[in-house]
């Protein structure tokens, strides 16, 4: 049975007897184990990882810190379809969806390892002979804490650029996905030429790892995505010693359907963007706002597309949607859809599965309801599965004040063949990312990142240095 052990200073560390396992979501069978971290452990990792990026071996490398990343990529690529088939097992997702998010890991990779070798400052001359330079260095040692949700790739999107930086990492996995955290630090292991001790990687043990790196005086960065609750908690806990944050919170994506959407190409692409990792991504679609001219066509066909969705095992060819993380979080939903009963209109009922092949897992099919008033909990708060709400705008104006209803401002897309609307409404928006006809367009070069209570900072692109980099001034004088 696979076990997830520690890694700190280039050794692999277990705590004996005091294990945790993660279990597959499709059936609850046990997948693995994986080692109790510890405040201890926590620390040690941390000591390590200041000791490596005080003595300059990696900060001052360029070229290796590019290599590496190479490298890095390579066995990521050698250990593609384990890795596949282990996220499939411990998170629930479709295999296709865990394909696409191994290959976004070893993209993202090369991209920081070329940018590794264009970290470049400038310089300026205030008056003769003063000149002042000015140099982009390593933020120094970053705590990492995955979400389960996507582990490879969010992890990579933080771990890359900071590595690139020449940073020194401590990660935290989720419990859940322990062993895709694993195989993503054996696969680095591997690789020859990165010194002992620049990633390390502790496991979670309750809340103790992740509050310890919150407060540690020698962490210099967190890079957390996840739940707005929990960034706020960790903004709170790291106040004391003034981190900088990097934060990928909460989404509430609406998509905003306008009299002239082609629903020929929108629909099938709303359907699938809401139900995406079974809607537990923070960029999924969940409301649709809906020019009313185009209401009940738009309302009946994405109920149509969304019935036709197949739940079940993420290793299914057959399956269009896999399960959730937990028996928990499909509890949970089972009562936004009592509420959504109550105060709303039901389109699409979702079910769970009381008996067959599937009646032993987390899974629950997608639903559809109307809710029109914006201040509801069920379109205020991110519910995190396939549940997606309808609302009939009044006209463009309301669509737009809709879109902007809510205290997140992640993700959003438009529906609309005229340029001129795409242009007005992406302005009028309030989110990190709009995407024009299309939806979750995601790549190592572009920036993505959240407005309002959606986060701090960028990741991927360029900008996802700028979080894990120092702008230092040099000030030279003539004698």
């Amino acid at each position: 049975m696979m076990q997830a052990n520690h890694w700190i200073g280039g050794r692999w560390l277990d705590n004996g007897d005091a294990l945790g396992h993660t279990l597959n979501p499709a059936d609850n069978t046990l997948v693995g184990y994986y080692a109790l971290g510890s405040q201890e452990l926590a620390d040690q990792a941390i000591d390590v990882a200041r000791s490596v990026f005080e003595s300059g071996q990696w900060c001052t490398k360029p070229r290796l810190r590019a290599q590496v990343l190479l490298d890095y990529a390579d066995r990521l690529a050698e250990r593609q379809n384990e890795l596949t088939d282990l996220i499939v097992q411990e998170s629930g997702k479709l295999h296709s969806e865990a394909q696409g998010e191994v290959l976004g890991c070893i993209s993202e990779c090369r991209y920081y390892a070329g940018l590794a070798r264009t970290i470049m400052g400038r310089s300026t001359e205030l008056d003769t002979g003063q000149w002042v330079s000015f140099t982009r260095e390593a933020a120094g040692v970053v705590a990492i804490i995955v979400p389960w949700n996507a582990p490879a790739t969010l992890l990579i999107r933080s771990l890359a650029p900071a590595l690139a930086a020449g940073c020194t990492v401590v990660v935290k996995p989720a419990p859940q996905t322990a062993n895709v955290n694993r195989v993503m630090m054996e696969c680095l292991a591997a690789v020859t030429g990165l010194p002992a001790g620049v990633v390390n990687s502790v496991n979670e043990n309750g809340i103790e790892v992740g509050q310890r790196l919150s407060v540690h005086p020698d962490v210099d960065v967190i890079s957390f995505t996840g739940a707005s609750s929990t960034g706020a908690a960790i903004m709170a806990a790291s106040a004391g010693t003034l981190k900088r944050l990097s934060l990928e919170l909460g989404g509430k994506a609406p998509t905003l359907v306008a009299s002239d959407a082609n629903l020929d190409i929108a629909i099938p692409q709303i359907a699938r963007h809401a139900t995406i990792i079974a809607g537990q991504m923070c960029t999924a679609i969940t409301r649709v706002i809906v020019d009313p001219s185009r209401f009940q066509e738009t309302a009946e066909r994405l109920r149509d597309a969304l019935a036709a969705i197949r739940t079940g095992r993420g290793d299914d060819p057959q399956s269009t949607m896999g399960a959730l993380i937990d028996t928990r979080s499909r509890d949970r939903l089972m009562g936004s859809l009592d509420l959504a009963r109550r105060d709303g209109e039901i389109w699409l009922q979702g079910r769970t599965f009381d008996s067959g092949p599937l009646a032993k897992g987390n899974f629950l099919t997608p639903t559809l309801m109307q809710i029109q008033d914006v201040k509801h909990e069920l379109i205020q708060e991110e519910l995190f599965g396939p549940v997606l709400n309808i609302e009939c705008a009044a006209d463009e104006a309301d669509m737009l004040t809709r879109a902007n209803a809510t205290r997140y401002g992640l993700a959003a897309s438009v529906w609309t063949e005229s340029v001129r609307r795409a242009q007005h409404w992406t302005r009028r928006i309030r989110s990190g990312s709009v995407w024009v006809n299309a939806h979750n367009r995601l790549a190592a070069e572009t920036e993505t990142g959240g407005f309002k209570h959606s986060g701090l900072g960028r990741l991927h692109g360029m900008q996802g240095l700028d979080d894990f980099l120092e702008t230092k001034t040099v000030y030279f004088a003539e004698d």
